[in-house]
């Protein structure tokens, strides 16, 4: 309550004491109660603490972001297919399904040029989703009378720490989680282009990238 809320209230006391009582002890009682209300200290609501300064909290209050650099480039902002197979990690461990596939493109492809590695790679994995063909990577590699460095079931040694190997590694990886696309995008069937199997005629011819054509 404000101070001239309470003078207010206090001098209409005064006035309907000495009104209706004009003598005795009960308007001298009135009077006397209404001068201390007007002599009394206002009391004051506790004022609002509010800091002078705002400070604000260097520390993060939110889960933080993984730690990259500003510089380093993702995957998706490889500029060719050379660097974004610069970029791959062929130290990571691999299973055994992605060592068949890093096996056909080394055995079947080392010797060209990465697009061509990439689109031998391509085929494996668009046979394991075609019905006709092994639903797994080592499947379709097995699988008799498709790929000619197979020694049966079996796959040559692999011949791991050389940069032909890694190549094909990384090739592998690229192909397999869709990081860039292929020339032979769509291909289930390819061979040497210096032989024409007689399949070859009943397929549509896609690409053909250095010593292969290719064909769904």
């Amino acid at each position: 309550m404000s101070r001239k809320t309470v003078t207010i209230t206090a001098i209409a006391g005064l006035a309907f004491a000495t009104t209706m009582f004009p003598s005795g002890h009960s308007a001298a009682a009135l009077a006397q109660a209404a001068q201390e209300q007007l002599t009394a200290p206002v009391p004051v609501d506790a004022p609002e603490l509010v800091p002078d300064t705002i400070e604000y909290v260097a520390r993060e209050v939110v889960q933080p972001l993984p730690a990259t650099s500003a510089d380093a480039p993702t995957l998706t902002e490889a500029g060719s297919l050379h660097e974004l197979v610069g970029m791959i990690d062929t130290d990571a461990p691999m299973t055994e399904q992605m060592r068949c596939l890093a096996g056909a493109v080394y055995f079947e492809a080392r010797g060209e040029a990465l697009a061509g590695q990439l689109a031998v790679a391509q085929v494996i994995i668009n046979r394991t989703e075609d019905g006709r063909f092994p639903r797994s990577y080592c499947g379709v590699v097995a699988q008799p009378g498709q790929f000619s460095f197979m020694r049966g079931s079996r796959m040559p040694r692999l011949p791991q720490g050389t940069a032909a190997w890694d190549r094909a590694v990384a090739v592998a990886q690229i192909a397999d989680k869709g990081l860039w696309q292929s020339e032979a995008e769509g291909a289930v069937f390819f061979h040497a282009r210096y032989v024409k199997p007689g399949w070859s005629r009943t397929k549509t011819r896609l690409a053909q990238i250095d010593t292969h054509i290719f064909y769904r």
